[in-house]
């Protein structure tokens, strides 16, 4: 595995991947957050291009990330990411129409916590959901940081440029 912090207007971010692609983007004030392993190593240019995609999102330059991705989590955690991938930039969803999207149209609490499991928060846009009422609820980096990256979105000219 291999691993770099990146420097961003949200804060420092833990990004970590191995050979198959991005496994973990951890904010610094994470709920869960990743343990480095013991057999890690800090590498920047392995992950160059999430460092230069990641930037370019931030300035309002890039709305589409072309990234391999390799999370970890069960068939129904899987399944959740991979809808969390179909929320267009700059719009949002609730937590109950994720659950339609994922097939279980009661599943909301579930859905809720595999949203909150995300392991690449912002790259499989987590941020995007909100509650049934239009709030913004839980995000593994604050909701400060929530509404500054819907707020970015919504801007689409780079909030932090």
């Amino acid at each position: 595995m291999f691993y770099d912090y990146l420097e961003t207007p949200i804060g420092r971010l833990l990004l970590a991947a191995d050979s198959e692609g991005l496994r973990h983007i951890d904010f610094a004030t994470s709920k869960y957050p990743t343990s480095l392993g013991a057999d890690w190593q800090r590498d920047a240019a392995s992950l160059r291009p999430v460092a230069e995609q990641l930037n370019a999102y931030f300035s309002g330059e890039l709305q589409d990330f072309a990234l391999s991705l390799s999370p970890r989590g069960t068939p129904f955690q899987l399944s959740v990411w991979q809808n969390l991938c179909a929320i267009p930039y700059g719009t949002t969803i609730s937590y109950g129409e994720l659950a339609r999207r994922v097939g279980n149209a009661k599943a909301s609490r579930a859905v809720g916590a595999a949203n909150g499991r995300n392991p690449i928060p912002i790259i499989v846009p987590c941020h995007r959901v909100i509650g049934n009422d239009g709030s913004l609820t839980g995000f593994g980096g604050g909701i400060d940081t929530k509404r500054q990256l819907l707020a970015l979105e919504q801007n689409r000219s780079g909030l932090f440029a």
